[in-house]
């Protein structure tokens, strides 16, 4: 997180735009258990070559279709999985009817693909989900503390 920071003020500061952080990375450490920072480091090296090496990018686009689906299904749930599994050990109770609601809303709006709005302007993905967890949160009574 503070990398990221620090790489997004130098951005800033040579008047480029903010950076963008992709779970891929968090989804692909966890299934391979790999955290040594070196292995991250030849990763970025050799993404980097891709992008400039065009024979190389080439390579990439030889692995069919269905092999690289097969890959992001498990890729993209394992960062869900990452998601609810910060949620549990946060302590909060996933099977409150508020905080079920809420959770089930948005993981229904984001993976169902739901989009709000028409041709000048729509929300969908992310930025739906965002917005429709904040006005949950905020909507949706809490539970009354139980008198002993």
């Amino acid at each position: 997180m503070f990398g990221d920071g620090l790489a997004t003020s130098a951005a800033s500061l040579f008047g480029g735009p903010p950076n963008t952080t992709y779970s891929e990375v968090t989804g692909a450490v966890m299934l391979t258990k790999n955290f040594n920072p070196k292995v991250m480091m030849w990763t970025a090296i050799i993404a980097i070559a891709l992008a400039f090496i065009a024979k190389m990018g080439a390579g990439l686009q030889t692995i069919p279709v269905p092999v690289m689906g097969g890959i992001m299904i498990l890729l993209f749930g394992s960062i869900a999985v990452v998601g609810l599994n910060a949620l549990v050990k946060s302590g909060d109770d996933l099977t409150a009817p508020r905080n079920l609601s809420i959770v089930a809303l948005i993981l229904v709006c984001g993976i169902g693909g739901m989009q709000i709005g028409g041709s000048q302007f729509s929300l969908e993905g992310v930025s739906l989900c965002a917005i429709l967890g904040i006005v949950l949160n905020l909507v949706l009574p809490k539970a009354e503390p139980e008198k002993v």
